[in-house]
């Protein structure tokens, strides 16, 4: 077959301790999973779950001990980080039991989940989707994937963002209203997922804006750390 254009490259992110990458095929993203965030944003606890979509070219992955740039995104003054546990599946499937959701997973990852908080606040207010708020260019950078195996407990694990060099979000995993599992229960009822699919499963609470200059450090314990400067 051929292309009236050359298709774009695979997005993709690096694996640590291996050559090879991990091809992103969708992101999905879950809303308000931790409840002090959820209380932040106007939430009322355990609500039911819900999710939202990031371009898979969204994701931006800095080299091994390198720092990302993302450049500030247009259209909006108030640029918002969220850092989450990003969850990455190697076997797809639909209507997974929780139970089962563990065999899905190939790795974790830290990423962030960035927001023109302006753009999505107008959103709600008129019913409308937010995609312009979520769904931007350089919206997902994410750290290199860890293997699941190499993974000693990530739901006890810290998950924590500093903004050249304060503390904003720290919490633990296990803090999330709807679980690694039961969210991979409630995706796979909607979608079928696939291998390559990224999972971000939710910010605590603390977030805030940032400006162009800005240095983000996005760490969860046994993971590989995500820096990203805001340009």
């Amino acid at each position: 077959m051929t292309y009236v254009f050359a298709p774009p490259a695979v997005a993709s992110v690096g694996i640590t301790g291996r050559a090879d990458a991990f091809p992103v095929h969708r992101v999905y993203c879950v809303g308000r999973n931790y409840l002090d965030h959820a209380l932040e944003m106007g939430g009322s606890g355990r609500e039911a779950p819900f999710f939202f979509q990031k371009p898979a070219d969204a994701v931006l992955v800095p080299a091994p001990g390198a720092t990302a740039d993302m450049p500030y995104p247009t259209l909006t003054s108030n640029l918002h980080h969220e850092v989450e546990l990003v969850v990455a599946l190697g076997q797809g499937g639909s209507n997974i039991a929780a139970a089962d959701a563990h065999r899905h997973i190939f790795g974790y990852a830290v990423g962030l989940d960035m927001t023109r908080r302006d753009l999505q606040n107008d959103m709600k207010k008129q019913g409308r989707p937010w995609s312009i708020g979520k769904g931007f260019d350089h919206s997902a950078p994410l750290g290199w994937i860890t293997p699941a195996a190499e993974v000693a407990d990530i739901g006890s694990a810290q998950i924590a963002l500093q903004v050249n060099g304060a503390q904003r979000q720290r919490s633990t995993i296990e803090k999330m209203i709807w679980s690694i599992a039961e969210t991979i229960e409630k995706l796979s009822q909607a979608w079928t997922l696939q291998p390559g699919d990224l999972i971000f499963t939710g910010t605590p609470e603390g977030v805030g804006a940032v400006l162009p200059g800005d240095i983000l450090d996005a760490t969860i314990t046994g993971l590989a750390p995500l820096r990203v400067r805001v340009v």
